[in-house]
């Protein structure tokens, strides 16, 4: 693998972080001694910082130089995750569909799941039923759905769900939460 790639790819985990923390580019910047357009330049891969500038920045986010480049994106446009690569052994078992931090979010989930607690994505979300049942409670109303049933949640639909049959098996496939979702407005 081309390792400058990799390292551009810092970018992305740099700007999850500052999102993540609320803060702005100028924030950032004063914290750390760099100035707005190379902080800019660098969350959208066009800089790569050197050791010391990410290290800088790394300081002004509260993290370091390691976890920022252990956050990074590899560069793959293609990516396998095969069927027994679950190392999740707890019920219900989650599978992660996707690896890494990207803008599509998807999980495998399968067994016995009563979520008792409420869930509140920032964007939207798709479930789909591979196998089994489930009782999904959103806005008020309880869908049942059956296999090869979907329910499309907008960003911010609060809900809840359990599975109403034995080896239930569901697949969660969302705009990851770190992606900020905006309509176009030219259309």
């Amino acid at each position: 693998m081309d390792e400058s790639k990799e390292t551009l790819r810092v970018g992305a985990a740099v700007r999850r972080r500052r999102r993540a923390l609320e803060l702005t580019l100028a924030v950032v910047a004063q914290r750390s001694g760099l100035s707005v357009p190379f902080l800019s330049q660098v969350e959208n891969e066009r800089a790569r910082p050197s050791t010391r500038s990410l290290q800088r920045v790394a300081d002004a986010l509260g993290t370091t130089s390691v976890e920022l480049l252990a956050a990074a994106d590899p560069a793959r446009s293609v990516d396998v995750v095969r069927g027994g690569d679950s190392e999740f052994t707890h019920e219900p078992r989650v599978r992660p569909l996707v690896r890494g931090h990207h803008q599509l979010h998807a999980l495998e989930i399968s067994g016995d799941h009563d979520a008792g607690r409420e869930f509140q994505h920032r964007n939207d979300k798709l479930m789909y039923v591979a196998d089994g049942a489930v009782e999904v409670e959103a806005e008020g109303r309880a869908y049942r759905l059956g296999r090869g049933d979907t329910l499309y949640l907008t960003g911010g639909v609060r809900h809840r769900w359990r599975a109403t049959e034995a080896d239930t098996r569901i697949l969660v496939v969302s705009v990851a939460d770190h992606i900020e979702a905006v309509d176009d407005p030219r259309r």
